[in-house]
């Protein structure tokens, strides 16, 4: 036991002695860089990031970061068209039909609310002139659909060896990122720089329709997508980190052009950008290049909008009960605290108390109460807030009103009694040797660094280890006490849908980023 203890002690001073060296340098547009050269293998992984997300949009808007991650693959007025001139007509007349349009539905919308029709979709109560419009829209989408070079932008990264490409949008930050060869990397700075400089929001309104598809797919599709939505939208009270990430489909219904370019010009802004190279390249050429292509970039004349509402405390207990076609489960959510915390890392060591084949819950409620067939816990920490989440899936026999009990009785023997030291140790080890691992990963690390400035300093990637090694037993039993509270906590219980066939993959809510290559 002893040579177990000074063996995982002396891997915890290894892993938390690992520091990233980063160079850093801002352009006068105020656009950043971080810069971390790793010669070698030939290739570098390259990303930048806004530092906004959904939970910088408003109400009437949402979806709109997503959107805009979308309109960002469209091209430029050099990629993605045969006719840049015909292009821009076209768009101009499409805003200026939508806008038209938007009046005529604003009536179906008013006759609806007062019950005089049934659906404002619906085609028949449409008015001739309200018709007319939408024809010579699509004629329009039709046109435009002829002079596009689909997916231009993506083939020119791949005929020279880019891989990898792909983007993600998130509550706090929306990220773009590639894998270049290092001889092709003048290439990524022409082409991110042009489509931040020259971006062409063509199919918009099209796009928007993929969009709300991608919702279909995501969430009403999906056994547990509505509920999932309405337990987050309970949860944060306040806080515009209720609503999806993805929007809700009236706003995406609803969402204009303008609306998106007023996003770019005050979240696209280069003084609100971040870029990250990790792998093969000279610094300096780096720096060059980044002057000459980004360099061309201006300061946006909107400033962004400070994000005011914050979650306000929570009185007394939720609860939502669903019914889905999947299996039961319970899901407890406790309001904590956001990412950088001083109390996060005694969460995130007590979610690994809780986790895993060893960990407390698959023990306790799985192996020895028989009372679920699989449990987790998470910890959640945002820009703003945050959150600690445990979940349990009922096993045959069981019920979510028993899974509930039994992961209570595992947040209050947390509360109660100190973690062992060597089993607290063994779970600091694990979360080090998983932080190392990613480290050593180029485009893993690219990925961190920038997401980790977007929440506040990319630095803390450097101190994160420390600050999980010097979590005591006594900091876990505080946090507990402290969080785990009955008037903090929303509670979900979700049963089987009478007549359902198989249950779907079980699954709790929860946030991911929304998006992906376009």
């Amino acid at each position: 036991m002893l040579r177990l203890l000074l063996l995982m002690a002396a891997l915890a001073a290894a892993l938390s002695g690992q520091r990233v060296e980063v160079q850093e340098f801002t352009l006068d547009n105020g656009m950043r860089f971080l810069l971390l050269a790793r010669h070698g293998d030939p290739n570098v992984a390259a990303g930048w990031i806004s530092k906004f997300g959904s939970v910088n949009e408003r109400p009437g808007v949402t979806g709109v970061a997503h959107l805009f991650e979308h309109m960002m693959f469209k091209g430029t007025h050099k990629v993605g068209t045969k006719d840049i001139e015909r292009d821009l007509e076209i768009i101009e007349e499409l805003d200026q039909l939508r806008g038209q349009i938007q009046v005529e539905r604003a009536k179906l919308l008013e006759k609806q609310r007062r019950g005089l029709i049934e659906d404002a979709d619906d085609p028949a109560a449409r008015s001739p002139e309200h018709s007319a419009l939408l024809g010579r829209f699509e004629a329009l989408i039709e046109e435009q659909r002829e002079l596009i070079v689909k997916d231009e932008f993506s083939q020119i990264y791949t005929v020279n060896g880019g891989s990898g490409m792909n983007a993600g949008t998130s509550n706090d930050y929306t990220i773009y990122f590639i894998n270049v060869p290092s001889n092709k990397l003048e290439l990524w700075f022409w082409m991110e720089s042009d489509r931040l400089l020259n971006a062409v929001f063509r199919q918009f309104y099209s796009e928007r329709d993929v969009v709300k598809e991608e919702r279909r797919l995501r969430v009403d599709s999906t056994p547990t997508g509505k509920l999932n939505e309405q337990f987050e939208s309970m949860f944060w009270q306040a806080s515009p980190y209720s609503w999806p990430v993805i929007g809700w489909p009236s706003d995406l219904n609803a969402i204009t052009r303008d609306e998106a370019l007023d996003f770019f010009e005050r979240y696209y802004s280069p003084d609100n950008l971040v870029a990250a190279l990790v792998g093969d390249f000279e610094v300096d050429r780096a720096k060059e290049l980044a002057e000459r292509y980004f360099g061309r970039l201006q300061r946006g004349s909107q400033p962004p909008v400070p994000m005011r509402t914050r979650e306000v405390e929570q009185q007394a207990e939720q609860r939502l009960t669903g019914h889905a076609e999947t299996r039961p489960q319970a899901i407890l959510r406790f309001h904590t605290v956001p990412d950088a915390h001083v109390d996060e890392p005694a969460l995130i060591v007590l979610s690994s108390l809780l986790n895993g084949r060893t960990g407390r819950l698959y023990k306790s409620l799985v192996l020895e109460q028989k009372v679920a067939v699989q449990a987790s816990a998470g910890v959640d920490g945002r820009k703003y807030d945050g959150s600690f989440q445990v979940t349990g899936v009922a096993a045959p026999g069981s019920t979510p009103q028993d899974v509930e009990r039994a992961l209570l009785g595992e947040l209050q023997r947390l509360a109660d009694e100190p973690a062992d030291e060597r089993e607290l140790q063994k779970v600091k080890n694990q979360q080090l040797a998983g932080d190392f691992r990613k480290l050593r990963s180029k485009f893993g690390l690219m990925v961190q660094l920038l997401v980790y400035e977007a929440l506040g300093d990319w630095r803390n990637i450097n101190v994160f280890s420390d600050r999980i090694q010097a979590v005591t037993a006594e900091d876990i039993q505080r946090v507990a006490r402290k969080y785990f509270t009955e008037t903090n906590r929303t509670v979900a219980h979700y049963f089987t849908k009478e007549g359902a066939g198989p249950p779907g993959r079980p699954g709790g809510p929860g946030r991911r980023p929304q998006g992906g290559q376009r």
